[in-house]
Order: structure tokens, then sequence, then C-alpha cells
């Protein structure tokens, strides 16, 4: 009986070594590390070039589907693309959908196989920017004015469509107190117009806030920082 490593050799030489080459470049070109990426539901697939490509060599494709769904669909503005991302928001705008995304490549004439994202659900996943902030002195008071972020849809009347619309938010404000170096939290709720009393006259104060997810146990950044100096 001939030795095992004889009949794995026969097998090795039977196939022709293009087939191989051919195999292993199906292989290399795959796309890596294909996810979403998600901001207020502006959901844009990004992916990383296989390891055998070059970044002015390589085509990309891109499809989609739903979950459950058995055909994929053809993203046209991202059909035979140098970029490696692909804006996906109108194709996943059923914010409580599962979908899924995949991105082949093209080079030298080679196709390589479809490299899918995990499963990904708009309103699970994405995250939001935090609330802009706006300050006005009233009565030797301040009001801060807050505003949800828009998302990238709209209403049948053509009106923007807030982030509060499909969620629960809770807005924190916080005070720094610029001649103590102290930050105090002075508002944690719901309200989007906050009145901040008992501040000391002729001191500067600024001002940050963030948005709270109760639902999601998440917070965005905190917003842009506003100071002013009471009269």
């Amino acid at each position: 009986m001939p030795p095992k490593h004889c009949f794995l050799g026969f097998l090795i030489c039977f196939f022709p070594t293009g087939v191989v080459e051919t195999q292993s470049a199906y292989e290399s070109l795959k796309p890596q590390r294909v996810h979403f990426q998600s901001r207020n539901f502006h959901n844009v697939l990004h992916w990383q070039p296989g390891r055998a490509c070059t970044s002015n060599s390589s085509i990309y494709f891109v499809q989609y589907k739903t979950y459950g769904q058995r055909q994929w669909k053809n993203k046209e503005n991202c059909w035979g693309i140098l970029e490696s991302f692909c804006d996906l928001t109108n194709e996943t705008s059923d914010i409580q959908e599962p979908y899924y995304g995949r991105v082949r490549t093209t080079s030298a004439g080679i196709h390589s196989g479809w490299t899918m994202t995990r499963r990904f659900t708009p309103w699970w996943e994405t995250r939001i920017d935090p609330p802009v902030m706006n300050m006005a002195q009233v009565n030797g008071s301040l009001l801060v004015i807050l505003h949800a972020p828009d998302l990238p849809y709209r209403d049948q009347k053509g009106k923007n469509v807030s982030i509060e619309d499909y969620y629960k938010l809770v807005y924190r404000v916080f005070i720094i107190n610029n001649s103590l170096e102290k930050e105090q939290k002075v508002y944690e709720g719901a309200g989007r117009v906050v009145e901040i009393g008992a501040l000391t006259p002729g001191s500067a104060y600024c001002a940050v806030a963030e948005i709270y997810q109760p639902m999601l146990g998440r917070r965005s950044q905190r917003s842009e920082e506003r100071c002013v100096e009471l009269h």
C-alpha cells in the first residue's frame, strides 16, 4: 500500500497551477471588515480592501437585503465604484427592520467572493449626536434651549423628522462656574427649555448638554460648550 503522503502529492499535482492561483486571488481580493456605521439613522456601509488589493486597481459592488429575504438587491449608485463606502440610508429607512449588506471586489478581471455584514438594525445601533444648545439671559437667570438632532428623513408634509419621534430622550445640562472651575449638573429631564437660576451676577458661566436614551442605556457626546457672563 503506497504511503499516504504520496496520495496527497497526487492530489496537489492533479490540479493545474492556474486554478490554485485563481482560488488564492479569489480569497485575497475579498473586502475586509464590512460593517455599517450609523449616525442619526444615516446608515453608511464601510469596508477595507482585501489583502491583495491596491487602491487604484480595484472596483467594488454593493448589495443589500432585509432579514429573511432570499434575493439580494443591487445598490445602483455603488455598482462598480472606487470608494470603500456606500450610503444605504434610503435602503435602510425602516429603522426597526434588520438588514444585511455585502461587498465584492473586481481587480484585473478577477472577481472576489462576497463579504457580508452581521445583522444591522438601525433603531438599536445608530448613534445620536449631542443636542444643539442655545443660551440667553433672562432676569439674571440663564435660559438654555435644546434641540434634538434632525434625521435624514422628512415626513409626508416635507418637515424634518426629529430623533424624538423614535426615542424617549432625557436631556442633561451641566453648568461650569469658570471662577470656581466647578461643574454641576443642573437639569435632567425631557423638557427642551431649561431656566437656571441662583447664579452669581458678574460671574462667567459655561454650559454643555447631552442626550440620554433610557431604553438603551446610552448617552450622546456632549454638546459644544456655550459661555456667557451674567450682567
